[in-house]
């Protein structure tokens, strides 16, 4: 192992970071990664759906770069996130779909990385990377003899705070859940808000913000504006200390169970209970992203604020939520459950009202932001790729292919074609993404030799996963 490995990483950076003058420190810029949960790739105004009422979204979407493809690394939640804090395919940590495994201490992960570089640094939301609690039944998994293994708070991965569950929860009023439905309703789909003299019960699940800590107060109304009550006092006491924050905000919405108050239901009055409860949530949402940008020029940190924000796979099936033209939905690879919504501002040093074309994917966020801060990649295999020179004009086409393993689903995806089976290599289909965004004809016997290509580079690139999913790079 080379110099970065577990045990080195955090000192030696901390040794470089008590080196650099304060004013370097200062000069940093501050980092927000959000991501929603089964978002569709249509399930926003910035990418053409008119529907949908998100005002915040679009502005910063304009203000900033948004990426015409950008992918998921998975095509559900928990991987999609390990790769987030990794830069990595998260097979390697083995975390191969949702409630499965957890975030092993041996990963190198953004918040250690960073926080050996003098930022603060905390994590909101949902987490999904292992349990929160071994003392009492919680959530999916939390408290259950089965599970004491997948024990991983955020502050064993380099979080100096958070405030988080392990998994979904109701979008509004997030700790219970009526006694009873109306048409249209229902505990997986959602439901509108439990009135205060209704029957109601315990959903199951905590919020927790410390070790065996869980908060118990101020956990009414929507869920979204609840993470955010936290977010902008840990962002107002980062900046009034000089301190550059990193921190990443994982949202519920629009998960299932999608709640949604009458407020934001009446947008959508004319619309079907379900599309009411489904777009009212995301637009709820959305007010609370503006409200965080506001909170940001308050504190005059917008300039020097990097903010990505991207949804975590496809949208769930049987919901209004929508990929547009692409093909299938969450639990799939092809297009429509990894391609998401996605952008990112930087306004002091990225020039806004653009959109790339370039390939990109969640685990691209570790070396892009170790590119901008100049500093070295850990000592072991990484699979995404900095987009530095693709968002500064640039690059224009991706040098690294894109690898996707689901279940028994595969694919491997370049600047142009994209080659996926969907039982474990028997089969292979091979599309033309750049002439055919919906995946309509299979091209694999009209190009054969593409085909074989990408073959031999996605089996190289699996000898490498199944190496680091056995602990090899520990």
């Amino acid at each position: 192992m080379g110099l970065f490995n577990k045990n080195s990483v955090a000192v030696v950076l901390m040794v470089l970071c008590s080196l650099s003058s304060c004013q370097e420190k200062l000069d940093r810029p501050n980092i927000i990664l959000i991501m929603t949960d089964d978002q569709g790739w249509f399930d926003a105004g910035f990418n053409g759906n008119s529907e949908i009422i998100t005002p915040n979204l679009d502005k910063l979407a304009k203000k900033g770069v948004i990426f015409n493809r950008f992918y998921a690394a998975s095509a559900v939640c928990s991987p999609t996130r390990a790769s987030v804090i990794t830069g990595r395919n998260p097979l390697r940590m083995n975390i191969p779909n949702a409630n499965t495994g957890h975030m092993k201490e041996g990963e190198i992960t953004l918040p250690e990385l960073l926080k050996a570089e003098g930022y603060t640094t905390a994590h909101f939301g949902k987490w999904h990377l292992g349990t929160l609690t071994k003392k009492e039944l919680d959530a999916n998994r939390g408290g259950q003899d089965k599970y004491l293994e997948d024990y991983s708070i955020p502050t064993m991965h380099g979080y100096d705070s958070y405030f988080c569950t392990e998994s979904k929860v109701p979008t509004f009023d997030p700790m219970i859940f009526p006694s009873s439905f109306e048409t249209g309703e229902s505990k997986r789909y959602g439901w509108k808000v439990v009135e205060p003299d209704e029957e109601k019960e315990s959903y199951g699940t905590s919020y927790w913000h410390g070790v065996e800590e869980k908060t118990q107060t101020d956990l009414s109304g929507d869920d979204t504006k609840i993470i955010m009550d936290r977010v902008l006092p840990f962002i107002d006491e980062a900046v009034h200390k000089n301190l550059p924050y990193f921190t990443t905000i994982w949202t519920h919405t629009p998960h299932l169970p999608v709640v949604s108050d009458s407020v934001h239901t009446a947008n959508y009055s004319t619309m079907d209970v379900q599309k009411q409860l489904y777009y009212g949530t995301i637009t709820a949402m959305d007010e609370q992203i503006g409200r965080l940008w506001d909170k940001l020029g308050d504190l005059e940190v917008q300039d020097n604020t990097i903010i990505w924000f991207c949804s975590d796979n496809g949208p769930e099936r049987m919901t209004p939520g929508s990929a547009g033209v692409f093909r299938e939905r969450k639990r799939s690879l092809y297009e429509g459950g990894v391609r998401v919504p996605a952008f990112m501002l930087w306004p002091q040093k990225v020039s806004g009202g653009r959109k790339l074309d370039i390939p990109a994917v969640t685990s691209d966020y570790l070396p892009t932001l170790l590119d901008i801060l100049n500093l070295p990649l850990p000592d072991r295999p990484i699979d995404g790729t900095s987009l530095w020179s693709a968002l500064i004009g640039g690059q224009k086409d991706r040098k690294k292919s894109i690898g996707f393993i689901y279940g028994q689903k595969l694919s491997w995806v370049d600047d142009r074609y994209k080659l996926i089976s969907v039982d474990h290599g028997e089969h292979f289909e091979l599309y033309d993404l750049l002439n055919d965004k919906g995946e309509k004809k299979n091209i694999i016997q009209e190009k054969p030799e593409i085909a074989s290509k990408m073959k031999k580079e996605f089996n190289q690139w699996m000898l490498s996963v199944n190496h680091s999913k056995k602990g090899g790079d520990y």
